[in-house]
């Protein structure tokens, strides 16, 4: 859905801007020179538009919920879309036009847009185009399933009903969708009349009604398993649910050479120019470290990398040094974090000495963060499908990170680890660069995980290792 309307919106202006120049311009079309002129010119604009666009997350109909809401950001966005412009005509020169077809070209785009997404609103919302979905199960994966549809109404679903072999208590929340038991499946199909069964059930080998489901799917209902359609909703995998079967038969997890030679070489490049580049920036944050607080620039610590292998992992410092042995969960050292370190932490700017890292060889650019050594039994001991990170190289951002933030006890490290066997399982160079567009997004504008961690409920407080006196794992 993002996707789409993203090349829909960005089409329109694409022609909203190609007529503006066009009426204020007048162009001589009479060479191909004045037509690669004119599209430069519209190209530019247009992408500036699509950036902000993106980066205010207004493709993200989980974040923009509303017709007010969108609507409500539009002035923001269109500043921010102007100084990108400005920007880039400092850059490239060549194609800059005066800023009059821009502010010609806002009201034709707004002309377009803003009756454009009134119609999605309405079409998402309304009954008649939404697609009737029936759920089998009443099981944990189920209960999931329903609140996700629920909370998003973007996806165009409505739940028209729960089917499961065991009563539904009258107490349940369940209660008022049940329609009956699991032996009625076919009367229910044939009542209800869903276009989507999705199959949630516990002991499903021995529970599924084939028959009926098979007819429904002859009929055109489209039936899904209730872990496929969790991985595609929420971009994670439900780990307690998932059994190796479903891992070892599944389509994903190939790993082409190409991919992994591309990946490797993005990290590699970019670590290489951004060391060059960002040289000035790393030694004011040295600078800024020293001034703020007494000890050592860089924070050095032990990491567990791809086939299990221990590096150095290298970062800025961000906090005082600790006397003891202190727990490795952020929420635990929230007082111990200086000032300087606070900023660095918002922007992600204390990842940046670990561009060393990739050079090295033990990380690339993306994938799943590393974890410490101090950690490693813990989490191995205690997280479903654990060992298969160490499949891939860790990387300074990844998945978990764009979409979670920091981890500050094991349930939540648990929800991390369903982010990264999604990445894990779906990796290819596009999604690193989607990951990249979003970390870029968390830099500029910062990340909020720090302080909502900080608000989260620690629920093993016995989980405590050793530590380290000088900072904690992120």
């Amino acid at each position: 859905m993002i996707l789409k309307l993203a090349i829909l919106e960005s089409m329109s202006f694409f022609a909203a801007v190609c007529g503006a120049i066009l009426i204020r311009t007048t162009p001589s079309m009479t060479n191909w020179t004045d037509v690669a002129i004119l599209l430069t010119k519209a190209l530019a604009i247009s992408l500036c538009c699509t950036v902000s666009f993106y980066y205010n997350d207004l493709y993200d109909l989980r974040v923009v919920r509303t017709f007010g809401e969108f609507a409500a950001r539009l002035c923001h966005v269109f500043g921010i879309a102007f100084i990108l412009l400005a920007a880039l005509y400092t850059v490239f020169r060549e194609v800059r036009i005066s800023s009059e077809p821009f502010l010609v070209a806002v009201p034709i785009i707004l002309g377009i847009l803003l009756p454009l997404r009134a119609i999605l609103y309405v079409v998402v919302r309304k009954t008649p185009f939404l697609e009737r979905v029936l759920i089998l199960g009443t099981t944990p994966l189920a209960r999931t399933l329903i609140k996700e549809i629920t909370t998003q109404p973007h996806l165009g679903y409505t739940i028209v009903g729960v089917v499961d072999g065991v009563p539904v208590p009258a107490d349940s929340p369940l209660a008022d969708l049940s329609c009956g038991p699991l032996e009625r499946l076919g009367k229910i199909l044939a009542e209800l009349q869903p276009n989507r069964v999705i199959v949630a059930l516990a002991e499903r080998r021995a529970r599924l009604p084939v028959r009926e489901l098979l007819e429904a799917r002859v009929r055109g209902c489209i039936v899904e398993d209730g872990v496929n359609v969790y991985e595609r909703l929420t971009g994670k995998l439900a780990i307690e649910a998932v059994t190796p079967s479903n891992l070892i038969f599944s389509g994903d997890f190939r790993k082409s050479r190409l991919d992994l030679a591309a990946g490797r070489a993005i990290s590699l490049l970019v670590s290489v120019v951004g060391m060059v580049v960002l040289s000035p920036l790393l030694g004011i944050i040295a600078l800024l470290i020293k001034l703020d607080s007494s000890g050592p620039v860089f924070f050095v610590q032990e990491r567990v990398g791809m086939a299990a292998k221990r590096f150095k992992l290298i970062k800025f410092r961000t906090m005082h040094r600790a006397d003891a042995p202190t727990s490795e969960w952020v929420c635990d050292n929230a007082e111990r974090i200086t000032r300087v370190g606070k900023w660095l932490r918002k922007f992600r700017l204390d990842e940046l000495p670990q561009f060393f890292n990739i050079i090295r060889g033990d990380m690339n650019l993306v994938g799943p963060r590393p974890h410490p050594v101090s950690n490693f039994e813990l989490f191995i001991a205690n997280i479903p499908y654990y060992s298969l990170r160490a499949v891939v190289r860790p990387g300074i951002t990844g998945w978990a990170q764009v979409r979670y933030g920091y981890a500050n006890n094991l349930d939540e490290e648990t929800e991390k680890m369903r982010y990264d066997l999604y990445y894990i399982k779906h990796l290819a160079v596009s999604f690193d660069i989607r990951i990249l567009f979003d970390t870029v997004k968390t830099v500029l504008f910062g990340s909020q995980s720090v302080e909502a961690d900080q608000h989260r409920v620690v629920l093993l407080p016995g989980k405590v290792s050793t530590g380290h006196p000088l900072e904690v794992a992120k």
